[in-house]
């Protein structure tokens, strides 16, 4: 059974400033690495910069999502998938942990087994949260805050602080420096898609629709306002990425290149109009409400592409009106996968190729499996004790 945790408001609205949007974008390129962190101190943020040869490369990882004692898997997986790929960052994209902890420690340990694979490798990273990162706090006391405060201790952490005024929890863009100069040549957005909707909205409950969040308007404001702003700062628009935990309306659209027909005719017409590679192993789960998001992609034009998670056993990608729409699939072995014995099939993460010298800079995705790395799929659980935390997070 799933534990609803809410958010305190519906619509906590609040458009940027101008002026604060500017001030707020020198603190989204990362500084460079300093002294080293004391207990419970943010660490100094590294640099995100392309290589020599222009190429920058990005790992998503999804659904981690398992207590204190996380299951082996998980971590071998995230362990070799970077041995192989050595990218440049990673981003853990929300459900990081379930809600079986039980302890502040607990939650501290959970986070800590998916955050080491990147801290042991030093390859920056960030998170975003998703619908179950909260499941425990009645019972913990981490709130997403706790928790984003707790992960930037990390030395490799490069999560932005929470925006005052504006919904959900370490909305960020990070920008990653040229190779050829100082400016950014490229932009990795993170943004909270939230968790589940309000009991009710204007005395209306949600009984027959989906009760999962949605991006809310001043989220979509604050992108559009930050990606105006970087325009502004730069002379041009910075090319970009963007991650969210939970799918928007139009992932569903375009597998059927449809709103309300869902045939088997309508997806085959999907598959030529929108070059839809990848699996639907279940419906996607956007809340009840289309946010937007997409709508000011298409406007700004900066982002090249929007990944998500949170429905584990979908791994497809397409073309939607020039913007790519995918999933990541599940990474962790402690959540659900698929029926039966094929459980972990599915189990992998979600590279992205980018290159300075490509017209586009973003020049390409794949998926890495665990039964491509040799990973055990026996569909049963294998927990591992927890491990100690480091000096900085204790």
């Amino acid at each position: 059974m799933t534990i609803k945790i809410h958010q305190p408001s519906f619509s906590r609205r609040a458009a940027l400033a101008a002026a604060g949007t500017l001030g707020a974008l020198g603190a989204t390129v990362a500084a460079g690495t300093g002294a080293t962190a004391t207990p419970g101190a943010k660490a100094p943020k590294p640099t995100l910069a392309f290589r020599p040869d222009g190429r920058f490369k990005v790992v998503q990882f999804n659904d981690t999502q398992d207590d204190e004692q996380t299951d082996r898997r998980t971590i071998e997986l995230m362990d070799r998938t970077l041995d192989a790929e050595k990218p440049d960052f990673v981003v853990i994209n929300g459900d990081v942990i379930n809600g079986g902890c039980d302890t502040e420690l607990e939650v501290k340990q959970a986070l800590n087994h998916v955050v080491q694979p990147m801290e042991s490798r030093k390859i920056p990273w960030a998170i975003t949260f998703g619908n179950h990162d909260e499941d425990s706090v009645a019972r913990t006391g981490m709130t997403e805050a706790r928790m984003l405060q707790f992960l930037q201790t990390y030395e490799y952490n490069v999560n932005g602080d929470t925006t005052d005024g504006v919904t959900g929890t370490s909305n960020s863009l990070l920008l990653v420096q040229s190779s050829k100069s100082k400016d950014p040549a490229f932009g990795l957005w993170l943004i909270d898609t939230g968790r589940y909707a309000p009991d009710s909205i204007n005395g209306q409950d949600f009984e027959g629709y989906p009760d999962w969040d949605w991006v809310r308007m001043d989220q979509v404001t604050w992108y559009r306002n930050l990606s105006i702003a970087t325009e502004q700062k730069y002379g041009r628009k910075i090319p970009s990425l963007m991650w969210g935990h939970i799918a928007l309306h139009e992932h569903r659209n375009m597998w059927f290149a449809s709103i309300d027909s869902r045939t088997d005719a309508d997806h085959q017409r999907a598959v030529k109009k929108h070059s839809i590679t990848g699996e639907r192993n279940e419906d996607e789960c956007p809340g009840p409400f289309n946010s937007g998001l997409f709508n000011a992609f298409l406007e700004r034009g900066d982002v090249r592409g929007y990944f998500v998670g949170h429905d584990h056993v979908n791994t497809y990608v397409g073309n939607y009106y020039g913007v790519e729409l995918g999933y990541g699939p599940g990474t962790g072995f402690g959540a659900y996968g698929l029926p039966g014995a094929d459980r972990n099939r599915l189990r992998g993460a979600r590279v992205f190729e980018l290159d300075e010298n490509h017209a586009r800079i973003y020049k390409e995705t794949r998926l890495v499996f665990a039964k491509d790395v040799g990973i055990d799929l026996t569909a049963n659980d294998q927990p591992i004790t927890p491990l100690p935390l480091g000096p900085a997070q204790l």
